[in-house]
């Protein structure tokens, strides 16, 4: 089978959206960890790690919070004979979030910003096959072979993001491995689209879920080299702005122009951002 052919089954596959079909009995095993995730995310990682993920490679989940979408990637997984799944996180939690997430999903209060232990308590239905590792993304490395599944939702920064493609972009498989930027669409992260921009040679976008979740399939191995000329953190105001433009004419099938419109008018708004935080703070005219 060639690569094109590859991708046009991926995209006609992707496009009957068959994780709508994942009921909340499939998901029940992973229903007692509190998630961000909307039901229609829940569904999709359940399906991408019964489906797509192998024994000879990995998923990655990148920002897991306290595990919630790593339980449903395990939950899938359980069906499928258990694949390796790695997840990275500060595993810490503010006040608000602890209020907001943790305790309205059941979890009992408790002192201190540290969620580590609660994580690994709450996912030990699923281990051995998922291993925590906690820290700055910055600071993370891979060195445990392929990778099936990337889930990225840690790129809050365009550093962080440089970081996530060089580090973990490598080992994917091409025509195999499936990368889904959770905010993508999410006008606080210009960056990703502008960085997807600069490697669409190597990423056919297959589905939009969810607000802001869009889902790629790797097409090719972006080399060293590609990946060093993508990073967005040199990149100016006017040339983020360029490439989130252009975005918007490449995923018009999947998401409305207004999506990229809100990104470009909080690159303007805010010169020099490069950190979801940066841009949330709100613009006081000179």
């Amino acid at each position: 089978m060639t690569c094109d052919t590859t991708v046009e089954t991926m995209i006609r596959r992707f496009a009957e959206r068959p994780w709508r079909a994942i009921t909340d009995h499939d998901l029940a095993p992973a229903s007692h960890v509190p998630t961000m995730l909307s039901h229609e995310e829940s569904q999709l990682y359940f399906w991408l790690a019964r489906n797509l993920a192998t024994q000879a490679g990995a998923i990655v989940d990148l920002g897991a919070f306290v595990g919630g979408s790593t339980a449903r990637l395990g939950a899938g997984g359980t069906a499928a004979g258990s694949p390796r799944i790695i997840a990275y996180d500060r595993f810490t939690a503010d006040t608000q979030t602890k209020e907001r997430i943790l305790y309205k999903g059941g979890i009992p209060a408790f002192e201190g910003r540290d969620i580590l232990l609660l994580a690994h308590r709450l996912l030990t239905p699923f281990k051995p096959a998922v291993e925590l590792r906690a820290g700055e993304i910055e600071e993370q490395i891979w060195a445990d072979g392929q990778i099936d599944i990337l889930i990225v939702d840690i790129a809050k920064s365009a550093t962080s993001a440089d970081h996530v493609a060089q580090t973990f972009f490598p080992h994917l498989v091409a025509g195999q491995s499936i990368v889904v930027h959770q905010d993508f669409l999410h006008r606080f992260q210009p960056w990703l689209p502008a960085q997807m921009a600069l490697l669409q040679e190597y990423f056919t976008p297959l589905a939009r879920i969810s607000n802001h979740s869009i889902v790629f399939l790797c097409t090719k191995v972006p080399p060293p080299d590609a990946i060093a000329q993508a990073r967005t953190s040199p990149l100016s105001d006017t040339e983020l702005t360029r490439l989130v433009r252009s975005s918007a004419l490449r995923y018009r099938a999947l998401a409305n122009r207004y999506w990229f419109a809100s990104m470009v008018r909080e690159i303007a708004a805010h010169p020099e951002a490069r950190t979801a935080w940066q841009l949330r703070q709100r613009h006081t005219p000179a």
